[in-house]
């Protein structure tokens, strides 16, 4: 792994909280046993057992948006939540940051739609962070990083995915003849994906006691993976285990970097991004984890990219109690890794 500068990507914040997080779970629901029936013929001439995608990836099923709805219809449907709980008036927002994977176009932003439904003030400023599945942290730093420097004084992050499309692409392809069980399984992750929407308010901690802080964290890169899996609404193609062993070595070293600055041994949660059981064993077993402390949404949800973070917090905040130490962690394809403490 190549060198870096010590605590060149471990950042601190001074004054900055989560308000609000709020959720929009897309209502039609897709099983695994579905997308298996469809495939029959193929697992069958594989030679692949029924009940791979629950047995291998633990997904049960996952969610797609019902006819009407879009990804970024959704992603304001959030944000307007998001702004109703923390007590937020669109004109008070200085920072939009869509994180979505999910585009229709090259340009312009995603951004800009989701900024005009928000009825955002001109002087909001706008655009786009793309980083895999670690765009939504990504964009909870850099806000906390602007509300930090006196630039802005609330920022609304968001993000919203739609699934349907790479996952009509994949099952059409994998039907067809002369697909082989390597092509089958390096397709394989683009059956757990799944379709929702996130957004966070943050805001200024000596401003609101009530939010929750953003202490800070770490970020590290391991780019010489950067074709391990690559991903566009024709299909996720994924080398799964080389993926898998150069994440758990790029987690490792930023753990073991993250001490010299934090003890997150004993965090209350760990919301981590939601990919499978195979991901979460190796992740638990990497940094020595407790298991009990790792709520699960994949099973039911699916991988819904940047959004499983926010997806997870949103359905765990319930039962945080003030005070819990809480740690958002996941790998990106790139590869990256990201960490960011939260105090409760």
């Amino acid at each position: 792994m190549a060198a870096h500068v010590p605590g060149n990507a471990t950042t601190r914040h001074r004054n900055v909280s989560m308000l609000s997080v709020a959720t929009t779970i897309a209502k039609r629901v897709t099983t695994s046993e579905e997308i298996e029936r469809r495939l029959l013929p193929v697992l069958e001439r594989l030679s692949l057992p029924s009940g791979l995608l629950q047995r291998v990836a633990g997904v049960r099923e996952r969610r797609n948006w019902e006819d009407g709805m879009t990804f970024d219809s959704a992603a304001i449907d959030a944000g307007r939540r998001a702004l109703e709980s923390a007590g937020i008036r669109p004109d008070q927002v200085g920072l939009l940051i869509n994180t979505s994977i999910t585009r229709p176009h090259l340009e312009p932003s995603v951004a800009v739609r989701i900024h005009h439904g928000l009825g955002l003030p001109s002087s909001a400023i706008n655009f786009d962070v793309t980083n895999a599945c670690l765009g939504f942290v990504n964009g909870m730093s850099l806000a906390a990083g602007m509300i930090d420097s006196g630039q802005v004084d609330y920022a609304v992050v968001v993000d919203g995915e739609d699934a349907d499309q790479v996952q009509r692409n994949t099952i059409e392809r994998l039907q067809r003849e002369g697909i082989g069980r390597a092509q089958f399984m390096s397709e394989f992750a683009s059956l757990t994906l799944g379709s929702g929407a996130a957004a966070a308010v943050i805001g200024r901690t000596d401003r609101h006691p009530e939010g929750h802080r953003i202490l800070g964290g770490i970020t590290r890169a391991a780019t010489q993976f950067n074709s391990l899996c690559v991903g566009s609404v024709d299909g996720m193609f994924t080398d799964a285990r080389a993926l898998l062993k150069g994440g758990m070595e790029l987690v490792t070293a930023a753990w073991r970097e993250a001490r010299k600055h934090w003890n997150w041994a004993q965090m209350d949660r760990y919301i981590m991004h939601q990919v499978s059981d195979v991901h979460t064993d190796a992740i638990v077993k990497a940094a020595k984890l407790d298991r009990t402390r790792i709520p699960l949404t994949y099973p039911t949800l699916g991988n819904i990219g940047p959004a499983s973070i926010p997806i997870t917090l949103a359905h765990e905040a319930p039962s945080l109690r003030r005070g819990d130490r809480v740690l958002l962690m996941g790998v990106g394809s790139g590869l990256n890794t990201s960490m960011l403490e939260m105090a409760w």
